[in-house]
């Protein structure tokens, strides 16, 4: 996998302003950071400043999934960079993960999902819980961006507690049947496997590696939606699929084994949603200081003031836990309420940030000539899914009282 800045391939299209972003570092916290860390989080800037950021507002308005970018993501490293490099990936640390999730966010949430749910949540059980056979077989195809994934957790019914789902294998002897629905399920639509979470006969959780073009297997696409749009989303749908028995992953079974993929996607949300918040804050600092009114620019007025100086502090507060929750990430020592607050804390100051932003930007906040509305949209998601603002809040109290009162 080559982490390497991108070379241009061509004049970028689009009606985006020109891509200027620099990243805030008050507490200069690159001083924390390696020098691979830092080559790392320029290219997939650089990658991000050439290759989305040109077009995402034009894919977003048309409610367009760029298949082309999977392709890009797996050239530029960014699906499964933990991975080892034998599979694939890149063998890298979590920080280094964060860094590439929070660029990629700073572009587009959706265009984050597609990158964290393929490493997340389809390589990584896959790596963590599968066979060797399944690891050569779909790993490397994956890292590359030759296969596009989804992962099958929440159902019509289940969302928040995925431990009643009723999506179901049963035994036939050399293989399984496997029938149930899974619902809001990102990428499912262009994907090319589906790492699926369904009960057996004794009502034991067992992940099942779906392919595309099994007999009874549809993946139709969710429509309307006002948010993720450059983002594909859809149902799976089994009806008397067959599964194979290599296809069940053999190391891991139980609700635990998806809860740990959550922890991982959970964490590059955390980087990421300070992505999107970066990009408003930096559109905000510089429409302020272009923005004249009272024949000043409107940065000179104590209320604007006040709200860059807010944001910068919340940023700057969220970089600084990220960055220490990758340490702990990196030791193996991050708990999944650790994780769930670092989740929660990210997404509630850029959803804020973004409102804020918009703000500064008065009526020109609403249009595709600046990110904020496009952000703002996508975080409404972001902050529902892999765990709902409340549910992370929940995790949280029963680590600290002891009682889940989700039970």
């Amino acid at each position: 996998m080559s982490l390497e800045a991108p070379i241009q391939n061509g004049q970028a299209r689009g009606k985006h302003f020109q891509d200027d972003f620099e990243s805030p570092d008050f507490y200069q916290i690159d001083d924390l950071l390696n020098e691979e860390h830092k080559l790392i989080r320029a290219a997939l800037r650089d990658f991000v400043k050439l290759e989305i950021t040109p077009y995402i507002e034009d894919w977003a308005e048309r409610n367009h999934f760029p298949m082309e970018m999977v392709r890009k993501f797996g050239e530029v490293g960014a699906f499964g960079p933990t991975i080892p490099e034998q599979y694939g990936g890149s063998g890298l640390d979590y920080i280094s993960y964060g860094l590439i999730m929070q660029e990629i966010e700073r572009g587009d949430s959706g265009m984050r999902s597609t990158a964290s749910v393929q490493g997340s949540l389809v390589m990584y059980p896959i790596y963590a819980f599968g066979s060797e056979e399944q690891k050569q077989k779909y790993l490397p195809k994956l890292a590359s961006g030759e296969f596009l994934g989804c992962f099958g957790l929440t159902e019509p019914n289940h969302g928040s507690n995925p431990s009643g789902m009723e999506t179901h294998i049963l035994d036939k002897g050399d293989h399984y049947l496997l029938n149930g629905a899974k619902m809001w399920i990102s990428n499912a639509p262009k994907a090319d496997i589906a790492v699926v979470w369904a009960k057996n006969e004794q009502g034991r959780i067992h992940g099942v590696i779906v392919e595309r073009g099994m007999d009874g297997f549809t993946t139709p696409e969710t429509h309307g939606k006002w948010s993720l749009r450059a983002s594909c989303t859809g149902e799976l749908v089994f009806a008397d699929v067959k599964i194979p028995k290599e296809n069940v992953l053999p190391g891991k079974s139980g609700l635990g084994a998806p809860m740990m993929c959550l922890d991982k996607a959970r964490y590059g949300i955390a980087w990421g949603a300070i992505g999107a918040a970066m990009d408003c804050f930096d559109s905000a600092k510089r429409y302020a200081m272009e923005r004249i009114q009272f024949d000043k620019p409107i940065g000179s007025f104590q209320l604007v003031q006040k709200k860059l100086a807010e944001m910068l502090t919340e940023i700057t507060k969220a970089q600084l836990l990220n960055w220490k929750l990758g340490k702990m990430m990196d030791e193996g020592k991050a708990t999944t309420p650790q994780i769930s607050m670092a989740k929660r804390n990210s997404v509630e100051v850029a959803l804020n940030i973004a409102r804020e932003a918009r703000q500064i930007h008065g009526g020109m906040g609403i249009t595709g000539e600046y990110p904020m509305m496009r952000h703002m949209m996508n975080l409404e998601s972001v902050v529902t899914y892999e765990g709902t603002h409340d549910i992370h809040l929940l995790i949280l109290g029963a680590d600290i009282t002891g009682i889940p009162a989700f039970k």
